[in-house]
C-alpha cells in the first residue's frame, strides 16, 4: 500500500466540489470551453484591484532589503498592525498585532488552530451544511467534527446547539457569510450565541472556543454591514482570509485575530505562533503580506457580485426553484426538484452544465451554484437549469 488508509479513506470520498471541477475540465476538452457551464467552484472570478498590482510592481522594483527572508513565525509587524487597525476602527475594541497571526489562507489558519486548541478525541460542532474541508482539517489535529441542524433558512439553531453540546465540544465554527447557502448571521443572532456558549461552559466547567470562518465577510449585498463575532464573546479566535475580498485565493494569504479581552490570550497566542512554525508554514509569504499591507482597505466590487446573484435569483425563482436569498459570499443553495441531490446534478450535466450535489455540504436534497463566474457562463447555464426545472414539474 502506497498510501495510509487514512488518505486512502478520504480519497474514496473526495470532495465533491473537487470531483466537478475535474470533470468539468474533462467536459472543457471534450466539447469545448464555451460550451460547458461550470458553476461548481468557488473561485474568485474577479481580478485583483489595481492598487494591488501597482503595489508588488512597487515591491519588485524597490525591494526592501532583506524582505524575503525568515521573519517572525507570526508574521510582519507592520502587516500586523494594519490588520489589527483595521480591526479596532471596525469593532471598536482594543486590537494590536499581537493578536494577529498571520496565516497562509484560511484553511492554513484553521488547521494551526485545530492543532493548537484541540486534544485527542475532542470535537468541534458545525452546524450544516458547511465547508466540507473542515472534517479533514479537525482529524489532522486528533479532533473531530460532528454536524449539527440549523433551523428555518439555515439559520442557527440554538436549542439544538445547547443540546448538542457536551464535555468533548472544544469549539464550535460558524462561517458568516456561509458557505454553500449565502446566509449571515444578524448581530442579534450572535449575541444569543454568545450567551449561550458562556452559559454552557460554565454548567460544564470547561472552555468553549467560538472559532469564526470569515473568508467571505467582506462579500456582502444590500448595504447590510458585516457582524462581527467579537463583541458578544470574548473567547473568539477569528479565521480568514484575502482570497475573497482581493481575489488573491491562490497566494495563501490570511490571518488569525484573537479576542483582544480574552483572559487566555497570551498562552494561545503563544501556542498559535508555535503551531504555525511546527506546522510547516514558518509565516505566511513575506511578499503577500508586504502587499495586502498596503491593500488593507481594498476591496473588489462587490457590487458586481450582487448584479451576479440578483440575475441567478430573479431566474432560479421565475423557473419554480426554491431558495434561501444569500445576503453574501457568491453561492446560492437551492432546494433540488428531486430528493436525490446526486441524480439531480447528474442530470444537469447531461445539459452541460455543473454544480454541486448538496451532500457534499452536509445539506443533501439541495445543490450549490457559484455565481463567480463570467457572465457569459452563467447566462449559458440558465439554459440548462430551466430544461431540468421543466423535466421535474416547475415553470422552467
Amino acid at each position: 500500500m502506497s498510501i495510509s488508509q487514512s488518505v486512502r479513506k478520504a480519497l474514496e470520498a473526495s470532495s465533491w466540489v473537487r470531483r466537478m471541477f475535474e470533470l468539468g475540465l474533462e467536459m472543457k476538452k471534450q466539447f469545448g470551453d464555451d460550451q460547458v457551464f461550470d458553476l461548481s467552484l468557488g473561485n474568485p472570478v474577479l481580478e485583483p484591484p489595481k492598487e494591488f498590482h501597482q503595489e508588488l510592481r512597487r515591491l519588485a522594483e524597490a525591494p526592501i532589503p532583506g524582505m524575503h527572508r525568515y521573519m517572525p513565525n507570526a508574521g510582519i509587524k507592520e502587516t500586523r498592525m494594519a490588520v489589527a487597525s483595521r480591526l479596532a476602527r471596525e469593532t471598536g475594541l482594543s486590537f494590536t498585532e499581537n493578536e494577529i497571526i498571520m496565516a497562509s489562507g484560511a484553511g492554513g489558519a484553521l488547521n494551526v488552530i485545530f492543532k493548537t486548541i484541540l486534544n485527542p478525541g475532542e470535537e468541534v460542532l458545525v452546524p450544516a451544511p458547511f465547508f466540507w474541508e473542515y472534517i479533514a482539517y479537525a482529524g489532522n489535529h486528533g479532533g473531530s467534527v460532528r454536524a449539527i441542524p440549523t433551523g428555518k433558512d439555515f439559520q442557527l439553531d440554538l436549542g439544538v446547539i445547547e443540546e448538542e453540546v457536551t464535555s468533548a465540544t472544544r469549539a464550535i465554527i460558524i462561517n458568516s457569510p456561509n458557505n454553500p447557502t449565502g446566509v449571515v448571521y444578524s448581530p442579534e443572532m450572535l449575541k444569543s450565541l454568545g450567551a449561550l456558549l458562556s452559559k454552557l461552559s460554565e454548567k460544564l466547567n470547561t472552555l468553549i472556543y467560538l472559532i469564526s470562518d470569515e473568508p467571505y465577510a467582506r462579500i456582502i449585498f444590500d448595504g447590510l454591514e458585516y457582524p462581527y463575532v467579537y463583541p458578544f464573546y470574548s473567547p473568539t479566535i477569528v479565521a480568514t482570509s484575502f482570497s475573497k475580498d482581493l481575489s488573491l485565493a491562490g497566494e495563501r494569504i490570511g490571518y488569525i485575530a484573537v479576542h483582544p479581552d480574552f483572559n487566555g490570550k497570551l498562552e494561545l497566542i503563544e501556542g498559535l505562533t508555535y503551531s504555525t512554525r511546527v506546522l510547516g508554514f514558518v509565516n505566511a509569504p513575506a511578499m503577500m503580506q508586504r502587499a495586502v499591507q498596503a491593500s488593507i482597505d481594498l476591496n473588489v466590487d462587490v457590487g458586481w457580485y450582487q448584479t451576479q446573484r440578483d440575475r441567478l435569483c430573479r431566474s432560479l425563482e421565475d423557473m419554480g426553484y426554491q431558495f434561501v436569498h444569500p445576503q453574501g459570499a457568491f453561492y446560492l443553495f437551492p432546494k433540488a426538484p428531486i430528493a436525490d441531490d446526486v441524480a439531480f446534478a447528474q442530470e444537469l450535466i447531461s445539459h452541460r452544465v455543473l454544480v454541486t450535489p448538496g451532500v457534499g455540504f452536509g445539506g443533501p436534497g439541495h445543490f450549490r451554484i457559484s455565481y463567480s463566474v463570467e457572465e457569459r457562463v452563467l447566462e449559458g447555464a440558465l439554459h440548462g437549469l430551466s430544461l431540468a426545472a421543466r423535466a421535474h414539474g416547475l415553470p422552467g
